[in-house]
């Protein structure tokens, strides 16, 4: 059974989001966030294994955030969730929404589809790929929603609009607009669209070119573009 053996806080290895959120960590509602987790991950099956809950921060720092996509909950299935929205590790089947995220950057940007899931290579090029809930129950989606985690992740959001500017928001159903609702549209740039989702991706996700329109802003800011493109993994 994966246990959470050391401080929640400890886990969070890059140190410029530890400088930011380092009195977040003390505060009461994330003591009693560790508490539960501690329990949970003795009692339960919980996603993603504590070396992964910060994955999202661990390889996108903040100095080199240069755009948001929020999810909502991790996955819940076995060796799917990773500490990374919509991403599954590379052995892992595609899921449905991830595939249609593919499809659309493929009809914006000519990139084929991938061969597996990873988005680790977003990640490590400036796309924080966060989580409202950075942990789950298995098979129980949404069982960690009141556990204090949008708290957190609604500091974060807070932190990026105050401390940044030019950052692409890319809103992907009314989950994830409600929360960036207060990013300054003035700072940032900020795109909206339905959930990628079999059941809503037809209402306009295909065709939304959030892709393109990401790199358009960002080139108009002197920032580099995004490579959306993933490298291929050899399965074996």
């Amino acid at each position: 059974m994966t246990t959470l053996d050391k401080p929640l806080k400890d886990y969070l290895l890059d140190s410029s989001w530890k400088k930011l959120l380092k009195s977040e960590f003390d505060k009461s509602y994330m003591l009693e966030l560790e508490a539960k987790l501690r329990i949970d991950y003795q009692e339960n099956i919980v996603y993603p294994k504590p070396t992964d809950l910060f994955s999202a921060f661990n390889l996108t720092t903040f100095d080199n955030i240069k755009a948001v996509i929020i999810g909502q909950d991790p996955y819940h299935g076995p060796g799917q969730a990773h500490g990374l929205c919509f991403s599954v590790r590379p052995e892992v089947k595609i899921p449905p929404s991830l595939k249609n995220i593919y499809k659309e950057i493929e009809s914006d940007l000519g990139i084929k589809m991938p061969n597996h899931g990873c988005l680790k290579a977003w990640a490590m090029n400036g796309v924080l790929l966060l989580n409202a809930h950075l942990t789950v129950e298995a098979s129980n989606p949404m069982a960690h929603k009141n556990y204090g985690w949008d708290q957190f992740t609604d500091r974060v959001i807070e932190l990026i609009n105050e401390e940044k500017e030019n950052i692409v928001f890319m809103l992907w159903g009314s989950p994830a607009h409600a929360k960036a609702k207060n990013v300054d549209p003035e700072k940032h740039c900020i795109l909206k669209t339905v959930h990628p989702s079999p059941l809503s991706s037809y209402r306009g996700f295909f065709g939304s070119k959030h892709f393109s329109k990401c790199n358009q802003f960002l080139i108009s800011k002197g920032i580099a573009p995004i490579d959306w493109s993933i490298p291929p993994v050899s399965k074996t």
